[in-house]
């Protein structure tokens, strides 16, 4: 009897929760789906693309930060983990969009414009992707039109990465620039095209239009929010 009762409550829970679910609708869906799998794992590669982003644009670019120990310290702050570094308090709270903006500037508020992208990069995939600052998932459901937004602020940055130069005519970023000998290395915009097709794809996942991904040039950043 015992057992009995004890398979009934289970399968009075089980009964309450796809109701639960069935009520909520869409939103619960999005939680239950196995998507949500894939999603995170996107997450923890984009966060681990933006990363390695920041060491090579710090590589190339050392005049924003000379002092590599303070590259690294800097990068740490940007993901939450313990540094002796403070992000300041003028670029601390400015939204993902605002921040890229600032780093490809006239007038930056700080002079390290690593700093400000990829503080803008992690910004923009915490807002997107409702992450909460952390490595995974904490809202119920993906707006697509925020990811869609994403999207095109990241390619806004693929494309400035390439083109933006200061008032003499010098290029913001050196990235992917021959080398004397020719050579040209195109890491920078392997990242950036990892970053991009997952975007799309969880786009896809999460119903998004592919028809709103058209990306044009000398557009604004957008606000994901």
């Amino acid at each position: 009897m015992k057992q009995v009762f004890q398979t009934s409550v289970f399968f009075a829970i089980i009964l309450a929760s796809l109701n639960g679910c069935s009520d909520l609708g869409r939103k619960c869906a999005d939680v239950c789906s196995p998507d949500v799998k894939i999603i995170n794992y996107h997450i923890k590669k984009h966060y681990e693309n933006i990363r390695t982003l920041a060491q090579r644009l710090y590589a190339k670019n050392p005049r924003y930060e000379p002092d590599k120990t303070m590259q690294i310290e800097k990068i740490r702050a940007i993901f939450g983990e313990r540094s002796r570094f403070s992000i300041p308090a003028t670029i601390r709270l400015p939204m993902s969009h605002e921040l890229l903006t600032l780093a490809f500037g006239n007038n930056p508020p700080i002079r390290d414009r690593v700093l400000m992208l990829i503080l803008g990069l992690k910004k923009g995939i915490d807002e997107a992707y409702d992450t909460g600052n952390g490595p995974f998932i904490t809202g119920c459901q993906i707006d697509a039109n925020r990811l869609e937004r994403l999207y095109k602020n990241v390619s806004q940055v693929n494309w400035r990465l390439k083109t933006y130069k200061d008032a003499k005519g010098a290029p913001l970023f050196l990235t992917n620039q021959a080398l004397e000998s020719g050579y040209i290395n195109m890491g920078f915009e392997v990242i950036m095209t990892q970053m991009l097709t997952r975007i799309q794809d969880d786009i896809y996942l999460r119903g998004g239009l592919e028809g709103n991904l058209t990306f044009r040039i000398g557009t604004l950043f957008l606000s994901i929010l």
